[in-house]
């Protein structure tokens, strides 16, 4: 049987991942809790102990504008971190799957960004992840990268829960208009990387490379919770947030620290003809998303219903 050692089992993507890794291996998790993610030999020995056959690292900074002042601890994560697994993967003739971002691109544009297309991140956060794909390719022969776009999920800290937070509390909201993407939930992340597994494992490393990972479509910020909202209201939800004093504002009208990019479109055109799959819509994923939020917060008996 093949051991599957997963990093970060408790985050938004590695909760995901530990369901939908189960059928092709034994799982080994290892979490923050379990070991200092930090010290990288130590990490290094404990995986290497698990003789594994697939490493999954959901481990990453995510603090998109901490990244800009804290550079050190996400370069650490983001970068030193991938770049040990895959010397380790290659020592031990196993495969590594990692998870990137848009971030890498430089924003430009309104084309859907090709894996090919040249990268320049805005942003220290996606200079990191950079750093973290360039060395996974230089050390590692079976690898699995997947370029990723506004992740949220059912549970954690994401854009979804937070705007729904936000409009259960707010008679007004702000958001911003002008940058594109497809928010892709973190169980679509997880079910797609199963499937690539199982191919990646029968037909080899001639499979290894980076793809793009997201939903069908695209919006932007203000469509995205435009949407949530209209699902919250028809399941029975209730807002305080006014339909009529939900607004869209500009980019320039929200500074943060970090740079965002304006165009995060994804081109989904690899990943589809590669492994044969289709993938759905971002609206529909959306929908998915919303329900398993909505039946875990009435278990927890946080949404007020009439």
């Amino acid at each position: 049987m093949r051991n599957i050692v997963l990093l970060a089992p408790n985050g938004q993507v590695g909760f995901e991942l530990a369901r939908s890794l189960v059928g092709l291996g034994k799982l080994h998790c290892l979490s923050r809790a379990d070991i200092d993610f930090s010290n990288i030999n130590m990490l290094l020995a404990r995986i290497a102990q698990l003789q594994p056959d697939i490493i999954v690292n959901a481990a990453a900074w995510t603090a998109v504008d901490k990244a800009e002042t804290e550079q050190e601890g996400a370069y650490l994560l983001n970068a030193t971190l991938p770049a040990a697994l895959a010397t380790l993967a290659q020592q031990s003739n196993a495969w590594l799957v990692h998870y990137s971002t848009d971030y890498v691109y430089p924003g430009t544009g309104s084309n859907a960004w090709q894996e090919h297309d040249t990268t320049a991140p805005l942003s220290v956060y996606g200079q990191t992840k950079l750093a973290g794909d360039i060395a996974i390719q230089q050390h590692c022969a079976k690898y699995l990268i997947f370029r990723t776009s506004w992740v949220f999920a059912a549970r954690g800290n994401n854009f979804m829960r937070t705007m729904l937070t936000l409009a259960q509390s707010r008679d007004a909201l702000q958001v911003v208009s002008d940058q594109i993407g497809a928010p892709t939930p973190a169980r679509l992340i997880a079910n797609i990387t199963a499937l690539a597994l199982q191919q990646a494992l029968q037909r080899g490393e001639a499979l290894s490379g980076v793809y793009h990972l997201a939903p069908e479509g695209e919006t932007s910020w203000y469509g995205f919770a435009d949407a949530i909202f209209s699902l919250a209201r028809q399941h029975g939800v209730m807002l305080a947030l006014a339909p009529e004093k939900f607004s869209a504002i500009g980019t320039a009208d929200y500074p943060t620290p970090a740079k965002r990019p304006a165009n995060s479109r994804l081109c989904l055109t690899k990943i589809q003809q590669t492994f044969n799959l289709q993938l759905p819509d971002w609206q529909s994923q959306l929908a998915l998303t919303f329900i398993e939020w909505r039946n875990n917060a009435q278990v927890n008996n946080t949404v007020i219903c009439p």
